[in-house]
Protein backbone atom coordinates (compact mmCIF):
# COMPACT_ATOMS: atom_id res chain seq x y z
CA UNK A 1 0.00 0.00 0.00
CA UNK A 2 1.40 3.27 -1.13
CA UNK A 3 1.86 6.29 1.30
CA UNK A 4 0.15 9.02 0.32
CA UNK A 5 1.68 12.99 1.47
CA UNK A 6 -0.57 16.31 1.24
CA UNK A 7 1.41 19.28 1.60
CA UNK A 8 -0.57 22.96 1.69
CA UNK A 9 1.66 26.59 1.43
CA UNK A 10 -0.63 29.21 2.67
CA UNK A 11 0.55 33.00 3.72
CA UNK A 12 -1.38 35.10 6.13
CA UNK A 13 -1.67 38.77 6.47
CA UNK A 14 -1.31 38.17 9.98
CA UNK A 15 1.69 37.50 12.66
CA UNK A 16 2.73 34.63 13.30
CA UNK A 17 2.25 34.78 16.62
CA UNK A 18 -1.74 35.42 15.82
CA UNK A 19 -1.75 32.73 13.27
CA UNK A 20 0.31 29.97 15.97
CA UNK A 21 -2.70 31.14 18.31
CA UNK A 22 -5.45 30.68 16.46
CA UNK A 23 -4.39 27.43 14.51
CA UNK A 24 -2.80 26.01 18.15
CA UNK A 25 -6.56 26.41 19.49
CA UNK A 26 -8.42 22.77 19.01
CA UNK A 27 -10.98 24.05 18.81
CA UNK A 28 -10.47 27.10 16.37
CA UNK A 29 -9.24 24.10 13.81
CA UNK A 30 -13.11 24.24 12.90
CA UNK A 31 -12.09 27.58 10.62
CA UNK A 32 -10.33 25.18 8.29
CA UNK A 33 -11.46 21.40 8.88
CA UNK A 34 -15.27 20.37 8.36
CA UNK A 35 -15.52 18.80 11.48
CA UNK A 36 -16.93 18.69 15.08
CA UNK A 37 -13.81 19.48 16.90
CA UNK A 38 -13.43 19.30 21.11
CA UNK A 39 -10.44 19.17 23.32
CA UNK A 40 -11.09 16.17 25.20
CA UNK A 41 -7.47 16.29 27.60
CA UNK A 42 -5.33 18.92 27.88
CA UNK A 43 -1.61 19.15 27.18
CA UNK A 44 1.48 19.16 29.81
CA UNK A 45 2.20 22.72 30.22
CA UNK A 46 -0.56 24.05 27.94
CA UNK A 47 -4.18 23.55 26.83
CA UNK A 48 -3.09 22.61 23.65
CA UNK A 49 0.28 21.23 23.95
CA UNK A 50 2.28 18.06 23.82
CA UNK A 51 -0.02 15.67 25.12
CA UNK A 52 -3.39 17.67 24.40
CA UNK A 53 -6.03 15.73 22.38
CA UNK A 54 -9.08 16.39 20.01
CA UNK A 55 -11.74 14.84 18.56
CA UNK A 56 -13.00 15.08 15.45
CA UNK A 57 -16.53 14.10 14.87
CA UNK A 58 -16.63 13.56 10.73
CA UNK A 59 -19.75 13.54 8.36
CA UNK A 60 -21.15 9.50 8.55
CA UNK A 61 -20.83 9.87 12.51
CA UNK A 62 -17.07 8.93 12.30
CA UNK A 63 -14.60 10.03 14.70
CA UNK A 64 -11.12 9.97 15.59
CA UNK A 65 -8.74 11.48 18.13
CA UNK A 66 -5.50 13.48 17.32
CA UNK A 67 -3.02 13.95 19.84
CA UNK A 68 0.09 16.92 19.81
CA UNK A 69 3.61 14.97 20.12
CA UNK A 70 5.40 18.11 19.80
CA UNK A 71 5.01 22.21 20.39
CA UNK A 72 7.17 24.86 19.93
CA UNK A 73 5.19 28.38 20.20
CA UNK A 74 5.38 30.05 17.50
CA UNK A 75 7.34 27.04 15.05
CA UNK A 76 5.94 23.98 15.08
CA UNK A 77 3.13 21.50 16.22
CA UNK A 78 3.31 17.97 15.14
CA UNK A 79 0.36 15.34 16.13
CA UNK A 80 -0.83 11.73 15.28
CA UNK A 81 -3.80 10.14 15.66
CA UNK A 82 -4.24 7.98 18.16
CA UNK A 83 -7.75 6.62 18.28
CA UNK A 84 -10.07 5.63 15.40
CA UNK A 85 -9.82 7.08 11.89
CA UNK A 86 -9.95 4.02 10.02
CA UNK A 87 -9.02 3.52 6.75
CA UNK A 88 -5.78 6.24 7.84
CA UNK A 89 -3.35 4.82 9.33
CA UNK A 90 0.58 5.94 10.35
CA UNK A 91 -0.74 9.34 9.78
CA UNK A 92 1.33 12.35 11.21
CA UNK A 93 1.00 16.33 10.75
CA UNK A 94 3.38 18.94 10.70
CA UNK A 95 2.44 22.25 10.99
CA UNK A 96 5.20 24.76 10.17
CA UNK A 97 5.00 28.53 11.14
CA UNK A 98 7.29 31.39 9.29
CA UNK A 99 7.51 35.23 9.21
CA UNK A 100 6.57 35.84 5.24
CA UNK A 101 6.17 39.03 3.76
CA UNK A 102 5.01 41.12 6.88
CA UNK A 103 2.83 38.36 7.90
CA UNK A 104 3.00 34.61 8.15
CA UNK A 105 3.49 31.25 6.22
CA UNK A 106 2.13 28.23 7.31
CA UNK A 107 3.84 25.02 5.60
CA UNK A 108 1.08 22.07 6.50
CA UNK A 109 2.25 18.42 5.76
CA UNK A 110 0.11 15.26 6.59
CA UNK A 111 1.66 11.90 5.93
CA UNK A 112 -0.61 8.41 6.12
CA UNK A 113 -1.00 5.22 4.70
CA UNK A 114 -4.49 3.73 4.00
CA UNK A 115 -5.68 0.17 5.30
CA UNK A 116 -7.48 -0.45 2.12
CA UNK A 117 -5.42 -0.76 -0.88
CA UNK A 118 -6.16 1.67 -3.86
CA UNK A 119 -8.37 4.50 -1.43
CA UNK A 120 -6.01 6.57 -0.49
CA UNK A 121 -6.06 9.08 -2.80
CA UNK A 122 -9.83 9.16 -2.24
CA UNK A 123 -8.46 9.60 1.97
CA UNK A 124 -6.12 12.10 0.42
CA UNK A 125 -8.35 14.54 -1.94
CA UNK A 126 -11.46 14.32 1.16
CA UNK A 127 -8.54 15.38 3.58
CA UNK A 128 -6.14 18.08 1.11
CA UNK A 129 -9.30 19.73 -0.90
CA UNK A 130 -11.07 21.42 2.69
CA UNK A 131 -7.86 22.14 4.35
CA UNK A 132 -6.68 23.86 1.39
CA UNK A 133 -10.31 25.68 0.87
CA UNK A 134 -9.86 26.56 4.76
CA UNK A 135 -6.84 27.80 4.62
CA UNK A 136 -6.78 30.01 2.23
CA UNK A 137 -11.09 31.21 3.05
CA UNK A 138 -8.92 32.21 6.78
CA UNK A 139 -6.30 34.07 4.93
CA UNK A 140 -9.22 36.03 3.37
CA UNK A 141 -11.21 36.62 5.96
CA UNK A 142 -8.75 36.72 8.89
CA UNK A 143 -9.21 35.75 12.28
Amino acid sequence: MASQHIEVVQAFPFSVDKLYAFLSDHEKLVAIFPAKIKRVRDGQGSVNGVGSVRRLGLPGGLSLEETVTKAEENTLIEYTITKGGWPVKNHYGVMRFYPYEGGSRLHYTIDFDSALPGTGWVVKKALETPIRQGLKKLARQGL
